[in-house]
């Protein structure tokens, strides 16, 4: 395209003698060519002197200038070696005058001239890179190196950082670079003369780049990001510098990293390098520390540049000053330190477009990252034209009227309208960022607090391991006052400062939990609520504190995805851990989340017993079939790939039936079918009943092995035919015959209540298929009856209830009425697995009036929700003076009662009726 079809706007020159001399040099030029050039020349001493030494070539240029750059670095790249630093300098007096035109007459967009900027850095790095490191391997400097290696400078990478790294160089900015090479590539005994090669190439790189010559020079090239500078050389071994950042790396560094990229030489191995320091970067859980150590970085600045106190245009710096480009800078990247690690998506080098992101996912409102987003590019353009005036690699706006009547003229505007804008700019973006970084509203003063704590109970917490660390305490005191002010509204205010005062107890570490809760005040009234009515929740909570993440992670209070909603997000989240171990830790931290989730809705009346315990159960079945193909993967990269037609997991009990409480374990059997298949195929082959019987102990111990997370859930497998005795895994012919023909009849009501929930599906429809068809068969109900009566009379004499808030345990408790749903669904043949299920198929046949059936549902309904609130807030039965008043209101309200005596009152009537139904449902069996 034309270029003078693109101008949308021309500079005006400040000096219009010097604008019509810089005319003169080009005359083939007119109309808006000519106009433009004499704004800028007559603005800019240093683009004047460029089109004068470029005038030839510049004619040519103009006609299409994307063309133009093209062709010059291609021209580069085909230069002999040793010309470079001639031919680099040469070339960027071109881009240089070109790209300073684009962007004055609003031809390229910002992106485009700090992309164009940006691409001649590397390839200005790249070529320079090439000459050094191939005149090493030609004189025989770098071991086993040939020319073949030039290319990729025999190992070595370049990184980019800062502004380079996001493709945003600014029009006079130096490249900030630190050299790495890949050590694994040579010998233990080469190592000390690779070094050695790597770093003079280096030097002679910098200098290639940096050095002022007659020609000029091509970039000003920082080393000194690198680990250590002061005492490391210029290019180190990425073993070492990975050390560097795992033991002493800083939150400057981690933030530095987010504009990371290979630039130059090797950049598979820089791009190699760059994933190993992803954990360095981007923490697991939201790092909300980040936001104390970026306000400290920019005071430091502050105070080191003497940048604070008002903003006042003259001399003001547009880069580190009060509202200027590098407080958006802070403001997006470390947004993106806090969040990054849980969201891939939100790790971008660039900052509008991280700017985006951040608000697509609510980290930013909308409008703020709207207008930071002007307000950038807006600042950008302006430091552009500042370093136009006379290529200074400076961000001070003028303090002179000819410093201001220069940018107005290559701005092509008023220079009064200018300030004006640039002060409510500069102003605006300060108010927004500095919001974020030190919010001016203070926490409530302790001495506001209208209840007297126990001053011993608050002393003991300096104490604790949350508090060893100094920073910990700092944090901890500006939100103490919040916290115990919110404690002081609970209905009683010293129960709940002992609940919190167990919850900092058995917290590990504190900084991050501390920063979270300063930067989120809101989430101290989830705490307190926790800490205040469900102790087994927050015992929880103390031990996995990082499930605070998921509260303001966006999705918290979403509606419920489901099965197979949970089971996408954990496949997502597990393909991003290559390693197996990563993948079962970080399914348990996806998990407790969930988990966590599930029980703060349930505490707050989101939701009831019954969803909550379908909740729990699909949770647990995303687990199950999240983690079968890592497992299967795992084992098989030593073992080989399942012989026959693979395996599955039948879930038993509460988990077949979907309904589980927050401790529940899981019920399990393991089926497979090797279809004749004697051994599998791997570096370590295995029969194939060994094969499986392994598999199943690798994924038992995949869900049950304590980790940094803890452990997923616990497993038993005693369902299994021949329970303990049996193997581990059953294969699927064992499976049937022993269901036909030798199966007990509670074996066959454990049937009744199972269910495939991941594996390979033809033969999970084959065992559900031959499940329907055991239960259909004929049966001999009056021995089933007597079966039952025996079964029920061992269970009672094995436990006896544990009081009368036991609602498990018992007769005419929900393990009772479970019985009887079962034998109901078994006499009837049925297949369907819920209570209520079972229980109307007992009325189908018979043997359950309608009313019987619908009183014992109703009474399964209130065991339900006694035993879910009690998994809940204590995690045993409940003890209604010990359960607090918090714990004592969530319980009414679950219940629908108006005192807790009449909820006892209520369990003991209804399951005293229960139990008599059961009785004599079971001995009316026989006449069914």
């Amino acid at each position: 395209m034309l270029f003078e079809s693109q101008i949308t706007r021309l500079p005006r020159p400040f000096d219009l003698e010097l604008g019509t001399e810089a005319c003169a040099a080009v005359p083939a030029l007119s109309g808006d060519l000519a106009k433009l050039i004499e704004g800028t020349a007559g603005s800019s001493p240093y683009l004047k002197s460029l089109i004068h030494k470029e005038a030839d070539w510049l004619q040519e240029a103009l006609q299409d200038a994307d063309a133009a750059v093209t062709k010059l670095f291609a021209e580069l790249r085909e230069g002999a070696p040793d010309q470079r630093p001639t031919t680099l300098r040469a070339a960027k007096r071109k881009v240089a005058l070109l790209t300073a035109l684009a962007d004055l007459a609003g031809a390229w967009s910002l992106e485009k001239v700090t992309g164009t900027l940006t691409d001649f850095a590397d390839l200005a790095s790249q070529l320079a890179l090439e000459a050094t490191i191939g005149a090493e391997i030609r004189r025989k400097k770098l071991p086993g190196a040939t020319e073949d290696d030039i290319p990729t400078a025999g190992g070595m990478v370049s990184i980019a950082m800062g502004k380079m790294g996001a493709h945003e160089l600014n029009y006079s900015s130096d490249i900030d670079l630190i050299c790495l090479f890949d050590e694994s590539r040579f010998d233990a005994d080469d190592y000390h003369d690779a070094r050695a090669s790597f770093i003079r190439a280096t030097r002679k790189m910098a200098a290639m780049l940096n050095d002022i010559t007659g020609d000029g020079y091509v970039f000003r090239t920082d080393l000194r990001l690198r680990p250590d500078p002061a005492v490391t050389p210029v290019c180190l071994a990425m073993e070492a510098a990975e050390r560097y950042y795992e033991s002493l790396g800083r939150t400057w560094e981690r933030a530095a990293y987010i504009k990371a990229r290979p630039s130059a030489g090797d950049l598979a191995a820089g791009q190699k390098f760059l994933d190993t320091l992803t954990p360095f970067v981007w923490r697991k859980h939201l790092d909300f520390s980040a936001i104390q150590d970026a306000h400290d970085m920019r005071l430091r600045i502050r105070a080191h540049k003497g940048l604070g106190g008002d903003i006042s245009l003259d001399g003001h710096n547009m880069k580190l000053g009060r509202g200027g480009i590098r407080e958006i800078e802070f403001f997006t990247q470390t947004r993106q330190l806090i969040a990054g690690g849980r969201d891939p998506y939100l790790r971008d080098r660039h900052t509008v477009p991280g700017l985006r992101k951040l608000a697509s996912k609510g980290w930013v409102p909308e409008d703020v990252a709207e207008a930071l987003s002007d307000h950038y590019r807006f600042h950008r353009e302006v430091e552009h034209r500042v370093q136009m005036v006379a290529d200074a690699q400076t961000h001070l706006l003028p303090k002179s009227e000819e410093g201001w009547g220069k940018i107005a003229g290559l701005m092509g505007r008023d220079e009064a309208d200018i300030r004006a804008e640039l002060h409510d700019r500069l102003t605006e973006v300060h108010e927004m960022t500095e919001g974020f970084f030190a919010p001016d509203a203070a926490p409530a003063d302790t001495d506001e607090v209208m209840h007297q704590f126990d001053e011993d109970v608050i002393d003991r917490w300096e104490s604790y391991p949350a508090m060893r660390s100094v920073r910990a305490v700092e944090i901890f005191n500006r939100v103490r006052p919040e916290i115990l002010r919110r404690l002081a509204l609970t209905a009683r205010p010293d129960e709940a400062l002992l609940a919190l005062d167990g919850f900092l107890r058995g917290l590990p570490a504190g900084v991050q939990l501390f920063s979270l809760f300063e930067a989120n005040p809101q989430l101290i009234d989830l705490l307190v609520d926790v800490v205040g009515t469900a102790p087994a929740l927050a015992q929880h909570l103390s031990r996995n504190s990082g499930v605070f993440d998921a509260v303001i992670g966006g999705s918290f209070f979403t509606d419920w995805p489901g099965v197979r909603g949970l089971t996408d997000e954990l496949h997502d989240r597990l393909a991003r851990d290559a390693d197996y171990e990563a993948q079962l830790d970080g399914t348990r931290r996806w998990s407790k989340e969930w988990q966590f989730r599930i029980g703060v809705h349930h505490l707050r009346g989101l939701i009831g017993a019954e969803e909550a315990g379908r909740q729990y159960a699909d949770l647990a079945e995303a687990v199950l079939a999240g983690l079968w193909q890592p497992v299967a993967d795992h084992f098989a990269s030593k073992h080989g790939p399942m012989p026959g037609r693979g395996a599955i997991v039948l879930g038993m009990g509460s988990l077949g039936a979907q309904r589980l409480n927050a401790t529940s374990d899981l019920d399990l059997i393991v089926i497979y079918d090797a279809d004749g298949v004697e051994a599998s195929e791997g570096r370590r082959p295995l029969a194939a009943r060994p094969y499986y019987a392994r598999f199943t102990q690798a994924l038992v111990t995949a869900l049950s092995a304590p980790m940094s997370q803890g452990r997923l859930y616990e497993v038993d497998m005693r369902l299994r035919p021949s329970g303990t005795q049996g193997p581990v895994a059953t294969s699927l012919a064992s499976f049937k015959n022993y269901q036909r023909d030798e199966a007990w009849t509670w074996e066959h009501l454990a049937l009744t209540r199972a269910r495939p929930v991941t594996g390979a599906p033809e033969l999970m429809a084959e065992v559900e298929g031959f499940r329907q068809e055991v239960l259909a068969a004929e049966r001999d109900k009056a021995a089933i009856g007597k079966d039952v009566q025996e079964m029920r009379a061992r269970i009672a004499a094995a436990k006896a209830p544990d009081g009368p808030w036991d609602a498990k345990i018992g007769a005419g408790r929900l393990q009772d009425i479970e019985l009887l749903s079962q034998t109901g669904a078994l006499l009837a043949g049925s297949a369907r697995r819920t209570v209520a299920q079972g229980l109307q198929a007992g009325v189908a046949i018979g043997w359950l009036s309608a009313s019987d059936a619908s009183d014992l549902a109703s009474t399964y309904r209130l065991c339900w929700q006694v035993q879910l609130a009690s998994k809940l807030l204590s995690g045993s039965t409940i003890v209604p003076d010990e359960i607090g008043e918090g714990g004592r209101a969530f319980l009414l309200r679950e219940t629908g009662a108006d005192d807790i005596d009449f909820v006892v009152n209520t369990l003991t009537e209804a399951t005293h009726k229960a139990a008599e139904t059961v009785t004599k449902a079971l001995a009316s069996t026989g006449k069914v």
